[in-house]
């Protein structure tokens, strides 16, 4: 066997990757473990309460009736469960959440992938400027401003009928797309340095390959933990709108718009009319964040180590 033969068919040294050097994870902190009996709460609430709750829009019999072993979370000004409306509510709630955020994600990994491959060339600058544009309104003003202009109803474009939902939605997912974004090019920019990056190109994978392969499966740990952080936003973003009457309308119920409706109900002595669907918010934001920022202090710990 001459020289030749003997590099063609040598096999190829393996290509380190970073998971390679990657430690055993720290156990959660209290503060996470907090998060997660919150985050299950919440997720019990809106993936099983409707499934015993009963129709949300019956009526009882009962007017502001105060929580009992009858009525759970009592009843509303319309002589309807509040533990049906509320169990309804977190699911639609949730549901529009993590269709924001999906959305969101689909749109910015992407362009983050690749700003942060060609970092500094054209490719990132253009991206990069697309971006800015996106984020010079703020998310809730961007909301607002565009659910104005279009009124809280189905929207028709041309042959396209676009649902009060999926307005949200796609408003939500509009508006996150550029903090996924710079989240996912920052770590592609880190993640591209590496030596496994340089040996694939001597190798002669194709860029595709590099940037949906190994670097989207490298950066994708800090972009979802910014996900999970930002589903809570999510969450508190669309009931502000559908209490301010522009997001998901009734009959329809949400966390927003039922705490809308308990306006001034408060002084009346029904507490729970207010307390309930608000706390149930206050649980979901506070559950994503602590576990968001736990995953994100064992992600910090794992790249340390």
């Amino acid at each position: 066997m001459d020289a030749t033969e003997t590099l063609t068919t040598a096999p190829r040294p393996a290509v380190p990757r970073p998971s390679e050097r990657r430690r055993a994870l720290p156990r959660p902190s209290a503060l996470t473990w907090s998060g997660i009996v919150l985050l299950g709460l919440f997720l019990i609430l809106a993936v099983f309460g409707p499934m015993f709750a009963g129709d949300p829009s019956a009526r009882t019999g009962e007017q502001l009736a105060s929580p009992s072993l009858q009525y759970l979370f009592g009843t509303d000004h319309l002589q309807r469960d509040l533990f049906a409306r509320t169990a309804s509510g977190a699911r639609v709630s949730m549901l529009v959440a993590f269709a924001g955020v999906a959305f969101g994600l689909l749109v910015a990994v992407p362009a983050g992938l690749v700003a942060g491959y060609y970092g500094g060339r054209w490719p990132d600058d253009l991206i990069m400027r697309i971006l800015e544009a996106l984020q010079a309104l703020p998310l809730f003003v961007f909301a607002l401003f565009v659910l104005g202009v279009t009124g809280t109803g189905d929207s028709h474009i041309g042959p396209l009928t676009v649902s009060a939902t999926a307005k949200v939605v796609l408003l939500l997912g509009v508006g996150f797309i550029p903090y996924f974004a710079r989240v996912t090019r920052s770590a592609t920019l880190v993640e591209a340095q590496e030596d496994y990056v340089d040996a694939l190109r001597v190798l002669g994978v194709p860029r595709w390959r590099i940037i949906g392969g190994e670097l989207l499966v490298n950066v994708l740990p800090p972009v979802l933990v910014q996900a999970f952080l930002w589903l809570g936003v999510a969450i508190f973003a669309e009931s502000a709108l559908s209490f301010l009457g522009l997001g998901i309308q009734p009959p329809q119920p949400s966390l927003g718009n039922i705490l809308g409706d308990a306006t001034g109900y408060l002084l009346l002595g029904a507490w729970w009319y207010s307390i309930v669907p608000g706390l149930v918010i206050l649980v979901a934001t506070v559950g994503f964040n602590l576990v968001g920022d736990g995953l994100g202090d064992a992600l910090d710990a794992d790249g340390r180590g």
